[in-house]
């Protein structure tokens, strides 16, 4: 049942690609960040400092370092989301537990002026696929604030699974946050894979966006 954790590694479908850090990632980290603070900030773990102390050269490379033994070790993969070539954001699994668990949790966030394209959908779906049939990982979940539709929205779209409400969950924007529990197994996503179920969906409910077999963003 166990298999080894692959990483680094690379996952791309068209246009979008997931990759590790690299430390090139700085100046496109923090213009991204920086101009997304209104989009970003609500759902963001609270921190000591201003936004832009948060976002400057020290933190990107002590974030950078804190994840880097973690991820040897197989209990964080951080993925950098790029959308044609250029930084759009991030997504994390993590909180990677195996035994008789096998489990996950994922966190991502995307730059808004790229925002509606179906990028994040497709990115969590290569990341949900990865987890599930090279990984070896058994469910992955997603806890999402209430109030955060774009981020609902996102786990809707590939069919994860509402689980429970989970009341003053995390320390979010400076209080502790009630959370919905969203939750997907590889149950779930057998046999294609929720990259798979992902563009069917979208083929379904608009036939004329198919480009070369591959749904286009919505």
């Amino acid at each position: 049942m166990e298999r080894q954790h692959d990483w680094p590694v690379t996952l791309n479908d068209a246009e979008v690609t997931l990759r590790p850090h690299e430390r090139s990632d700085l100046a496109a980290w923090r213009e991204v960040r920086l101009a997304n603070q209104s989009w970003l900030e609500p759902w963001e773990a609270t921190a000591l400092g201003s936004w832009e102390q948060r976002h400057g050269p020290r933190a990107f490379r002590q974030m950078v370092r804190a994840q880097r033994r973690p991820a040897r070790l197989g209990q964080v993969m951080p993925f950098v989301l790029c959308y044609r070539d250029k930084f759009a954001g991030q997504l994390t699994v993590g909180n990677i537990v195996r035994g008789a668990f096998f489990s996950a949790t994922v966190g991502y966030w995307l730059d808004e002026r790229l925002a509606g394209r179906g990028i994040m959908p497709t990115a969590l779906a290569l990341a949900c696929d990865f987890c599930f049939f090279t990984a070896g990982l058994h469910r992955i979940e997603v806890n999402i604030r209430p109030e955060n539709v774009a981020s609902r929205r996102v786990v809707e779209k590939l069919r994860f699974r509402y689980e429970g409400f989970h009341s003053r969950f995390l320390h979010i924007d400076g209080e502790w946050r009630d959370h919905l529990g969203y939750a997907l197994t590889a149950e779930d996503a057998a046999p294609h894979g929720v990259l798979a179920q992902w563009r069917s969906n979208a083929d379904e409910r608009n036939p004329s966006r198919r480009w070369f077999g591959v749904a286009a963003a919505e």
